[in-house]
This record gives C-alpha cells, sequence and structure tokens, in this order.
C-alpha cells in the first residue's frame, strides 16, 4: 500500500480513524552519535521529556544544548486498539526537522529527509494490537550544501558539531509538527486533485481521483482478489446543502449559482470523495476548497479575472518558547494582526508551513506565495549581507558532485508541497527559490529542472517565481527567465545606503526600477523583502538606525517609489514579526525587522501601515477601462 495514503491531511471520518500522538515525549542527545551502536531504537534510557510538537532549543538553559547540532532522540509509547486488526495503520508526522528515523518496538520502519513536509510510517506489521507499542524517532539537524534549507556543518576543537547556516534564521529543528496515529481501510483514498474553472455566472470543478485497491480479501469460498472502488463526489456549500454530485474517478462538477473564493472574502466548498463496492462504503475524506482563479496577464496580478494588488508581509513559524513549533494559538493571533493591519496577502519565508496555516488563510481569504525550503544557495555564512552588497559571488551551481544532489533533493522538496498544497484556493503562486546565486550559465539547466517540475506537478498550473536579491537583476539572473513574475528582495535604507544616506538610497533605488522598466519584461514585479531593523523600545528624534522612527521612514521612502511605477504590483514587507537567528553582531538577538514584535506586539509602524493598507483598494493600480 503506498504511503501517499497517510499523506492527505488527517481526519477522523466512518473509514478513518486520526488519534493524535502529541504531549510529553522523552528526549535525549546523542552528541557522541552511539545510539544506534547502543541500541537506543529499542528505548533511549532517558528520563528527560520535551513536548511534540515544539522545536528543542529553547527549553533548556545551558548553550550547549540550545546550539546543540547532531542526533537527537526521541520516545513515546501509544495504544493500538485491536478493532484495527486488518486496517492499514500509519504514523503521520507533520514534520522532522531535518531528517528523522522512525522505530516502532525495536523495528526501523522508514527514513525521511527534509524538514518542513509530512511524511508516513506505516506500522501495520509491526504494530502489537491491543497492546502497548514504543515509538522512537531518531532525528538529525546537521546542515550541508545539498541539503533544504543550505549551509554546513562543523567541528570545533572539542569535537563539538556546530551548524554553519547559509540562511539567516535560526536553525529550530525536532518535531515541530503534529504527529498523529491513523487507521485507513486497505481500498483507501490516496490523494484528490481539483481544478477550479469560472466562466461568466457559471462553475466547474474538474478533479481526479486516486485510489489504491487492497490486494486480498477474505470470502466465505476462500481469499480473492479486490475488485476497483467506485469513487462517488458530494459539494456541499457552507450551509450544508447539496450542491453539486459526480461519479467515476475523473469529472467535471457544474456547480450552479457558484459564490466565488475572493481575497478577504472567502468561500469555501467541502468536497466529499467516498469509495464503495457492491454499496459498501470503504472509504470517505473530504477536501475544503474554493472556487477561484489564478492568472498572470501582463503585468498584473488576476483573481477570478480581476486584477489584485499584493499587501502583506514575509513571515517566519516562530514564537517564543517552542521555536519553530506548531502553535494554534500563534497563527490565530498573527492572522488577527493582518486582517487588522489591512493586509492581504503573506509569503510562506522560507519553507512550506504547518498545515494548518493554509487552512486559516483559506477561511479568511489570504493570498498565499508558498514558499519551498530553498533557501541558502548562496555561500556565505552571512549570505544575507554579502548577497545585498554583491560580495562572494560565488557560482554556487557549478560546484562538482554538489548541484546533482541538491536538485534531487530540491525537487522532492516543490513536488511534495506541490502535492501537499495543491488544492488551497489561498495558494495563488510557488516560489521556488530564496536568494540564490543564479548569475553563472550553471543554474540555467538547474532552474529549468525545478520550474518544469513546478508546472508539471500542479494540475491547476499556478504561476511560480522566486526571490531574487539585489546584484540578481534580471539583465544578470539566469533565473529570472522561468519566473512568471519577478520577486525583489531589497534593503535600500538598510544594508544598502543607510541612515543619512537615505536619501541617495531612494535614487538608488528608483534607478533600478527606471533600469527593469526600461527592460520591458511584461512581467508583475512584487517586492517580497523591504525593511528595517528595528528596537521595539527605541524612539529618536530626529531618527536613526534601529529606532521606530526610522523604520516607518525606510517604508515610507520605498513606497514612494513603489507608487510611481504600475508594474509594480505588490509590497510584502519584511517581516511580519522579530524572529530568533544565529548570534552575531548584525543581530540584536534575532532580527528586528518585525513589524511586530516576537511577542505580537505592534511596532510604531504597523500603525503606519495599516492606515496605508486600509487606504489602497485591493485593485490598486489597475488599468482604467475607457
Amino acid at each position: 500500500m503506498k504511503q501517499t495514503a497517510a499523506l492527505l491531511y488527517p481526519r477522523s471520518t466512518a473509514a478513518r480513524q486520526a488519534v493524535s500522538l502529541d504531549g510529553m515525549w522523552k528526549f535525549r542527545l546523542d552528541p557522541q552519535g552511539s545510539g544506534v551502536a547502543e541500541g537506543w531504537k529499542d528505548g533511549i534510557g532517558a528520563k528527560d521529556t520535551l513536548p511534540v510538537p515544539a522545536s528543542f532549543q529553547d527549553f533548556f538553559t545551558d548553550k550547549a544544548s540550545r546550539e546543540y547540532t547532531g542526533d537527537f532522540w526521541y520516545e513515546t509509547e501509544f495504544f493500538v486498539p485491536p478493532e484495527w486488526k486488518g486496517k492499514a495503520v500509519y504514523i503521520r508526522f507533520g514534520s522532522v526537522t531535518h531528517r528523522g528515523t522512525v522505530f516502532v518496538n525495536g523495528a526501523e520502519i522508514t527514513r525521511h529527509e527534509g524538514g518542513f513536509l509530512p511524511f508516513a510510517a506505516d506500522i501495520t506489521e509491526a504494530a502489537h494490537y491491543g497492546g502497548a507499542n514504543r515509538l522512537v524517532v531518531l532525528v538529525n539537524n546537521e546542515l550541508s550544501e545539498t541539503t533544504q534549507p543550505v549551509g554546513r556543518t562543523e567541528t570545533k576543537p572539542d569535537g563539538t558539531k556546530i551548524a554553519r547556516p547559509y540562511f539567516d534564521f535560526f536553525n529550530y529543528s525536532g518535531i515541530q509538527r503534529p504527529v498523529r496515529l491513523l487507521a485507513l481501510p486497505k481500498t483507501t483514498i490516496t490523494d484528490i486533485s481539483l481544478i477550479p474553472r469560472i466562466t461568466g455566472d457559471k462553475a466547474e470543478l474538474e478533479y481526479a481521483v486516486e485510489t489504491v485497491v487492497g490486494t486480498t480479501v477474505e470470502t466465505a469460498v476462500g481469499t480473492v482478489a479486490e475488485t476497483e472502488a467506485d469513487a462517488r463526489l458530494t459539494v456541499l456549500d457552507e450551509e450544508g446543502r447539496v450542491v453539486a454530485e459526480g461519479q467515476g474517478a475523473k469529472g467535471v462538477l457544474s456547480i450552479p449559482n457558484p459564490r466565488l473564493w475572493n481575497v478577504r472574502d472567502a468561500y469555501l466548498y467541502r468536497v466529499w470523495v467516498r469509495l464503495y463496492r457492491d454499496g459498501e462504503l470503504l472509504d470517505e475524506w473530504y477536501e475544503d476548497t474554493g472556487l477561484r482563479t489564478v492568472e498572470i496577464r501582463g503585468t498584473e496580478i488576476l483573481l477570478n479575472g480581476k486584477s489584485v494588488y499584493l499587501k502583506g508581509f514575509g513571515k517566519h513559524e516562530d514564537a517564543d518558547v517552542i521555536g519553530r513549533g506548531y502553535s494554534p494559538a500563534h497563527i490565530k493571533r498573527d492572522f488577527e494582526l493582518m486582517k487588522w493591519t489591512g493586509a492581504n496577502s503573506f509569503r510562506t519565508s522560507h519553507y512550506p508551513y504547518a498545515e494548518e496555516v493554509y487552512q486559516m488563510a483559506d477561511r479568511e481569504g489570504f493570498l498565499v506565495i508558498d514558499e519551498a525550503p530553498a533557501v541558502g544557495l548562496f555561500d556565505s555564512t552571512s549570505n544575507f549581507l554579502a548577497a545585498n552588497r554583491g560580495q562572494k559571488k560565488v557560482p554556487f551551481f557549478d560546484k562538482p558532485g554538489t548541484a546533482a544532489e541538491l536538485l534531487e533533493n530540491h525537487l522532492q522538496a516543490v513536488r511534495d508541497m506541490i502535492r501537499r498544497d495543491k488544492n488551497h484556493p489561498s495558494v495563488i503562486a510557488w516560489s521556488l527559490f530564496n536568494e540564490p546565486e543564479d548569475t553563472s550559465d550553471a543554474a540555467v539547466p538547474y532552474f529549468k529542472a525545478v520550474f518544469d517540475a513546478a508546472l508539471n506537478c500542479d494540475p491547476q498550473k499556478r504561476p511560480r517565481t522566486f526571490a531574487t536579491v539585489l546584484f540578481n537583476r534580471p539583465d544578470t539572473s539566469k533565473g529570472c527567465r522561468f519566473s512568471d513574475f519577478i520577486c525583489l528582495n531589497r534593503y535600500y535604507g538598510w544594508y544598502v545606503l543607510g541612515g543619512y544616506d537615505m536619501d541617495i538610497a531612494e535614487q538608488a533605488l528608483r534607478n533600478e526600477i527606471e533600469g527593469l522598466k526600461a527592460q520591458n519584461l511584461g512581467k508583475p514585479f512584487v517586492f517580497t523583502e523591504y525593511g528595517a531593523d528595528t528596537d521595539g523600545g527605541l524612539h529618536k528624534l530626529p531618527s536613526v538606525q534601529w529606532t521606530q522612527e526610522y523604520q516607518t521612514e525606510v517604508l515610507e521612502m520605498n513606497h514612494r517609489v513603489f507608487d510611481r511605477y504600475d508594474f509594480i504590483r505588490g509590497e510584502q514587507v519584511w517581516a511580519f514579526a522579530d524572529f530568533q537567528t544565529g548570534e552575531g553582531i548584525y543581530r540584536l538577538d534575532g532580527n528586528k525587522k518585525g513589524i511586530f514584535t516576537r511577542q505580537r506586539q505592534p511596532k510604531a509602524a504597523a500603525f503606519y501601515l495599516k492606515q496605508r493598507w486600509e487606504n489602497l483598494p485591493e485593485n490598486y493600480k489597475t488599468p482604467v477601462q475607457v
């Protein structure tokens, strides 16, 4: 049975059971890497416990634990009901960062590479039914130039490993998203793809259902092969009324008088998929989705055929104590704050977020640029500075023995991200890299492979893009030719010409955009990062860098420039909230570019953005129809 059966979002239905395994798990660091040889798969021998889901680092008060790099182990016990015998039983992990090996009752079940997407362990044969089971997970958080995200791992003179990220956020790790025990039927739904189409006042929802048929079934006359199951679909509106029905693995559902999903005006339909054989229900699952279309036409981003201007943020999954751990409380608070500012969008910088974030975006009508964990493809442990200053321009994709393995991991991450998120109406584009070094010819086949994979994987054929840094201008970048729209990360007024040189920074930004205008690329541009670090309690008149006044002035300067050009179709400030980074003299206990503090309280700039965004219409810069 394919693992994909367990990768659908876990729901309990008449045919499925999903049980949370979240809670306090035993935990143990393994700095010598001896756990495998010493048989920790049979029990890690630890008394210390940690909550799952959460990052492990910020629970500790000693620096060696917080900065720990290497192997570490989790353990918990779970019960499998006896009536689950005969079903397919899985343990589904929302994510394990950055790689994990799963053991159940001492047997290795599966391994997974990649820390921001779900995977499942099939424990059907290993489980003890009607009794206790031991789950042990070996996790490793080391970085390399072939992992996603990218970095390297060094060893200090005393033998201690240390992570050297090529990215500007803390290397939080562990079992950071929910873990669930699943019981699924042997003949089951493994996937569904939905493609909405809108013509005038009519809507159609094309669908394709994938299933796996169990190999055999016991009957009164012996064991026989199972036959194909019959797929039936039912679409309900938000009031629970049936608005469409269909039958078969593929088809088109016509929805009369459709209510469209719109920016900040969401409407969701529930699509039930059920499998039957001879009138018996075998499996059922549902997907909440919206009816909307997304396309790029000239320099416009169109939602349902109407121009939309992106207003919002780059974000991180990051909070006090839990690090990058799943937190429904923070998800709720973040969306309320974004609504308060008048935002309508965000980018999942720099990795796919927890599934529940997209579900909230679907319900709230936010537009999401969904980003793969391809960050740090630039040879520098401080690449966020080097990139913006045009330093250390190492041809990253020219490295022998690196690019091929990196590409394999990159493609798998893109495929997994799109498979997971493809039906979310909130997801309007895929961002396939963040700030890569793509000025060498070797980047061309690499980018083509990634962009082609995204196109081929996505049934809805959403726009594809990536975020560029200062020296990666469209005239020097080898990757921009593949983008359906151009994303710019620019820090004029901060890393470039800051302080009293802000007037020069403004002119430099205008000069760059005039150069882009002269190229007449005929594509929309979105500023996906701009801003300035700011201490949440620092004020000064006249302003100086790091004050709240200066942060607002940097934003005002950028907006003056953005407003002059019709082909700039969005502004996503960096960042929504302050977040943790590694140590360094360029960081004051983390990145402080947040419009909100890490505790989700507003800085002065939040009130400025609220005033601006509430007064910018969703169709800002739409050409006047004559």
